[in-house]
């Protein structure tokens, strides 16, 4: 992991932490904050990645990916920005597959890590599963909203911590002759 891999990741896991923290604080309004810093963060990342086609990709083998890749971002962005003024239990569903989605990844990861030797592939699969665990969980409770805002603001602690310990853990390096 770079350093600048390394601040990312820190950086989203004491900002996580300090939603996490505010969601549980203020249940009623912070939702709406975290759903359009998603949204601000997503539109951010899928411009970049379409700047980054359109000066670089376009020229590449299989540049096209990222071309999809930033157009499908920026249309989830712009979906997650006009989430504001949609009724809480719909954002708070959209929230729970977000980070059902994440805790997908995360296993997917942890296997791809497994196949190739890494060391971390445990604490990624159970990242994963709290992740997905989370979010069933959620589901089960999708009718008292509250409950659903405390669960989901547990997790996005844990995902916080998470990334910190990733981020701070050292490196494995591998080198190919």
């Amino acid at each position: 992991m770079t350093k600048f891999q390394k601040i990312k990741n820190i950086t989203r896991g004491v900002l996580s932490i300090i939603l996490g923290a505010a969601m549980i604080k203020f249940p009623n309004k912070a939702y709406v904050f975290l759903v359009m810093l998603i949204g601000v963060g997503l539109l951010v990342y899928g411009i970049s990645t379409l700047i980054y086609y359109f000066t670089m990709a376009m020229f590449m083998v299989e540049g096209k990916t990222m071309l999809y890749k930033g157009v499908i971002i920026t249309d989830f962005a712009i979906l997650t920005l006009s989430l504001a003024d949609v009724p809480r239990g719909y954002v708070m569903f959209y929230l729970v597959a977000l980070h059902a989605f994440t805790g997908l990844v995360e296993i997917l990861r942890a296997f791809e890590a497994k196949r190739y030797g890494g060391r971390s592939w445990r604490l990624k699969l159970g990242h994963g599963l709290v992740d997905v665990g989370i979010c069933i969980f959620c589901l089960m409770h999708l009718k008292n909203p509250n409950t659903v805002v405390i669960i989901y603001s547990l997790g996005l602690v844990y995902s916080g911590i998470m990334h910190l310990i990733s981020a701070l853990k050292s490196n494995t390096f591998v080198f190919v002759r």
